[in-house]
């Protein structure tokens, strides 16, 4: 059983969706800083071919790394380095809106001050807001750097209102990635590739923004990107649902004619439901069981064979196989690696 202190988000993105971050990076750091940066966040040195997995903290880790040692707060995402202090001052200006249409406007207004190769555009009509970036030259789409904005532009105007904004769609200019399952963790809305602009729609609010105090600003600033890079709501959509209900219940209930029960469907049902999201009840199964697991094998003293038990494996050596499907590389290995930087100190490495 799932105990409640086990109830933290285990979720886990693929290592390819940051390689366009890393790629952007040693442009404006030299390999040495880079190398550092990675191994004092716990990612190691895994390439784009790697089939490891980064945790959300791991990426916050990094970003809070790589921003004050680039002294760029996009840290080469964009053509012109954003220096020290923008954040804090983006904040400074949305804050002043007096609503949410407004405030996306500061913001536009803001990056099209310091950007040299997009323009962000804002439209609105009934009911949504939408605001696209417009490129102004013909240079390469960052993927990451897209994702980023679109992101920050969602955790700006969520932490005005005090609440996860709406989202009624995403849009982006490059070719769907291998990878693309990962946006589903960060946006909670539909999410296209191959268009002509990369963009985000809003669903209107018409509620003005609260009022946020100084000791809230420097605390948003503080913690960047946590509090805007991952989304909290998981109501989404039906894959994510599900991911949540079983996190929350014994292994042992963890079955297909279960879970389609709890969800008022047949099993029929809830299969076809999740292939119309691209995916299976077997694939959420697992990616929860690998996200937990590199948790429990990074973050606690629990042995592997324990993990493995609490998982609902068999046996310890199928869970080792199970893992390695999954990473490319054994429990003990993440294990190792965890307690040398510094993660897990003192626990046991197992197998």
């Amino acid at each position: 059983m799932i105990s409640v202190s086990d109830q933290t988000d285990p979720t886990t993105l693929s290592r390819a969706l940051i390689e366009d971050w890393l790629e952007a990076l040693r442009h404006c750091c030299s390999d040495r800083q880079v190398a550092s940066f990675l191994r004092q966040s716990g990612l190691g040195a895994s390439g784009p071919g790697s089939e490891s997995r980064v945790t959300l903290d791991q990426i916050v880790s990094l970003y809070q790394l790589a921003a004050v040692e680039s002294g760029d707060e996009m840290m080469g995402l964009w053509s012109r380095p954003i220096r020290a202090r923008a954040l804090q001052h983006l904040l400074t200006t949305v804050q002043e809106a007096d609503s949410l249409p407004a405030a996306l406007f500061r913001f536009s207004t803001f990056w099209n001050l310091l950007l040299d190769d997009y323009r962000l555009d804002q439209d609105r009509d009934a009911g949504t807001m939408r605001l696209d970036l417009v490129p102004l030259g013909d240079g390469p789409v960052q993927r990451f750097g897209h994702l980023l904005m679109l992101k920050l532009a969602h955790g700006v105007l969520s932490w005005l209102v005090g609440e996860e904004i709406a989202i009624r769609s995403v849009d982006f200019a490059f070719a769907r990635p291998d990878f693309a399952e990962d946006y589903a963790v960060m946006f909670p809305a539909p999410v296209r590739f191959d268009a002509a602009r990369s963009g985000i729609a809003f669903e209107r609010v018409e509620a003005s923004p609260l009022v946020r105090s100084k000791a809230e600003l420097v605390g948003f600033v503080t913690q960047a990107p946590r509090d805007w890079l991952f989304t909290r709501q998981r109501e989404h959509n039906l894959t994510l649902r599900i991911r949540r209900h079983i996190h929350r219940v014994d292994w042992a209930a963890v079955h297909l004619d279960r879970v389609a029960d709890a969800f008022g469907m047949t099993p029929r049902t809830l299969i076809r439901r999740l292939a119309d999201e691209g995916t299976s009840f077997r694939a959420i199964r697992d990616s929860l069981r690998r996200d937990v697991a590199i948790r429990d094998l990074s973050e606690t003293a629990k042995s592997i064979e324990q993990i493995s038990h609490d998982l609902g494996f068999s046996s310890a050596a199928n869970f080792h196989r199970a893992f390695r499907r999954w990473t490319g590389e054994t429990p003990g290995m993440r294990r190792r690696a965890s307690s040398g930087m510094g993660i897990a100190q003192g626990l046991p490495s197992g197998g």
